[in-house]
């Protein structure tokens, strides 16, 4: 007879875990909050806009391959893949840059900014690649539960190339010169949960997955994505409970034997996977008995930022922008010390675009456009009120108009927003976070929260706030990661 596994959430980690452990043997049934699967990365439609609500990158798409390959599938039986040309737009304070997706071209422009710049890239990309080759290879697929998993000869010997102890900005920094190269090269950390001096220059692997791997786009919104994982989940047998809000993991004598739902139901398990809110589940799930962190120390942990969001619907094309656009037309340093140094509302904030309709034309009525702006928040900030996301629509509305010269409040015809307050309401988000627990070095491998109870014998953790760290690709990874260590365990 198969064991039973209940997986709570179905966000990237739920789904990756739920079919890891469906392909292993295991009976899963997933237990869903919302009505739909996809957690952060859920879709809604509005007058004919369609928005995907959270991720809009698609990198690492071997991350991806690998996934569906481990199921005898490709991504292609699930969704359409496109490289964006160019990669992405950023605005600086005196005119753009679009982000070519072709190598050469990118080395070309790096000469432009800066006489030799080009053959310099060649270098950083040379060491990036082996930052992407070992961390993505070796580390990230790793429980992390004990520092005796990283005893491997090319680990060792690799150390110093894999620049843990320096920071990215001052590795950055040996290559270029130029303002606007050393920012578009910072850029992708930006959301790793630190300022970039203390950031390890490790995540230069970053680079590697924006210039190397490329920018996509999964034909129909990033929802296609989890709309693909659902259906082969399903195919592998995995039951899914939709509105299904648990209330409570039930345990004893060091087991979770059930978990109870706000509806009364109550299913039984032989193994539990926490794939939502890694704080919410220890500290309202379970008793304080069986929590493995103190509040002392959840509230030492140093966040990845928050995300104030604004979905909205023109009724005029935009035209001449990007997919996606980056506006860096104010200084980044005084932004990033208000969401990590000293956390408060930001004066000058940079933001991000995505109007997936300039790719997309099912995302927007005939001769309407989609815009879903952001702009990045520390976790844990109050006040995210009508007035405050009102305030901040206008900076956005007014620094548009400046670079592109249309008037977005003209052709408004559709607005939604999105902030801490809705992520602790919609995902029990901790401190409001929107990209989960900060991949700084103290908070790396073992050093973040164990993907395995310290209390609960059979109660195991997946997706952000534990190993390997935030964004889409490492959840993914997670889900896999503690499918297979549940199955080791309790073979």
């Amino acid at each position: 007879m198969s064991k039973k596994a209940i997986v709570i959430g179905s966000g990237y980690a739920g789904l990756s875990s739920a079919t890891f452990l469906a392909q292993l043997g295991w009976e899963v049934d997933v237990l869903e909050k919302h009505d739909q699967p996809g957690g952060r990365s859920r879709h809604f439609s509005a007058e004919g806009f369609k928005f995907d609500m959270g991720p809009s990158w698609y990198w690492m798409p071997d991350v991806f391959e690998r996934y569906f390959s481990s199921f005898g599938r490709n991504v292609a039986d699930y969704y359409t893949l496109k490289r964006l040309s160019p990669s992405y737009r950023i605005y600086w304070d005196d005119d753009y840059t679009d982000i070519p997706d072709d190598y050469n071209a990118l080395k070309k422009l790096f000469d432009q900014l800066e006489p030799g710049a080009g053959a310099r890239l060649d270098q950083f990309m040379e060491e990036a690649a082996y930052k992407y080759q070992v961390g993505v290879g070796k580390l990230v697929y790793k429980p992390s539960l004990s520092w005796t998993e990283f005893i491997d000869m090319e680990l060792i010997t690799g150390m110093f190339k894999l620049d843990v102890f320096n920071n990215i900005k001052a590795h950055i920094g040996k290559f270029f010169k130029h303002p606007k190269l050393r920012q578009l090269m910072e850029f992708p950390v930006l959301f790793l949960g630190a300022l970039p001096e203390n950031t390890p220059a490790l995540y230069s692997l970053m680079n590697y997955a924006d210039i190397k791997l490329g920018t996509w786009y999964p034909e129909g919104g990033m929802y296609k994505v989890v709309a693909g994982m659902h259906q082969l989940a399903s195919e592998m047998g995995v039951r899914f409970h939709f509105n299904s809000n648990v209330s409570k993991i039930n345990v004893e004598n060091k087991k979770a034997h059930s978990v109870t739902t706000d509806d009364g139901k109550i299913y039984t398990a032989d193994v539990v996977v926490g794939a939502a809110d890694y704080h919410f589940i220890e500290t309202s799930l379970l008793n304080p008995a069986h929590q493995s962190y103190s509040k002392k120390y959840w509230e030492g942990r140093a966040m990845a930022p928050g995300s104030l969001i604004f979905y909205l619907g023109v009724n005029k094309k935009v035209e001449g922008i990007q997919h996606h656009s980056l506006f860096f037309d104010v200084p980044f340093d005084q932004h990033g010390k208000d969401i990590y140094a000293d956390p408060k509302w930001p004066e000058t904030p940079l933001f991000y675009l995505s109007a997936t309709s300039i790719t997309d034309p099912s995302h927007a009525p005939e001769g309407c456009d989609n815009l879903f702006f952001l702009i990045p928040i520390a976790a844990g900030l109050d006040g995210d009120d009508e007035a405050t996301r009102e305030k901040y629509l206008e900076i956005i509305c007014e620094r548009f108009k400046e670079k592109t010269g249309y008037d977005i409040k003209e052709h408004l015809v559709f607005k939604r927003t999105y902030c801490n307050s809705d992520f602790i309401q919609d995902y029990n988000a901790f401190k409001g976070n929107a990209y989960g627990l900060a991949n700084t070095l103290l908070q790396t491998a073992i050093l973040r929260p164990s993907c395995k109870s310290k209390k609960v014998n059979n109660l195991y953790y997946a997706g952000q706030l534990t190993v390997p760290g935030p964004g889409v690709p490492p959840s993914l990874i997670s889900g896999e990661v503690v499918a297979k260590l549940i199955d080791k365990e309790f073979k």
